[in-house]
């Protein structure tokens, strides 16, 4: 049975959703693809967050080629999550099959960083079981 492939989507791609993308490649790979996109790009990755991920995972975003990108360079996917809508849900041309309604830490300390980190984290491992439970 082929991989499910899913997409972690916020408006520019830069923070929530780059995490959630390294974390689901990181400790659910073996059962999901992770993607993330969103529908504006910043010219870099939230540096905190690439810095955080390095620290707590030893996963470095960047060097494993992750960037801010549009939600027409992935593939089209199964599962399509938004991190949160606080700032107005994108439109992606599908409905969202779930909205973690995460707050955006950007510009906020590390400890709030790393709070949504965490709740990441979980929701991933979360998602990971539901997947695995449907098959």
């Amino acid at each position: 049975m082929k991989k499910k492939k899913v997409a972690f989507i916020c408006v520019h791609n830069s923070c929530r959703s780059q995490i959630a993308e390294a974390l689901g490649k990181h400790l659910a790979g073996d059962v999901f693809d992770s993607f993330s996109a969103g529908t504006e790009t910043k010219p870099q990755i939230n540096q905190d967050a690439v810095r955080l991920m390095k620290e707590i995972y030893g996963i470095d975003m960047e060097a494993n080629g992750q960037r801010s990108k549009l939600i027409s360079e992935i593939p089209e996917v199964d599962m399509a999550i938004s991190m949160g809508c606080n700032v107005g849900c994108p439109f992606i041309g599908r409905a969202f099959d779930d909205n973690w309604g995460l707050e955006d830490p950007t510009g906020k300390s590390d400890e709030e960083f790393k709070l949504v980190i965490g709740q990441i984290e979980k929701k991933i491992l979360v998602l990971k079981e539901s997947i695995i439970s449907e098959k």
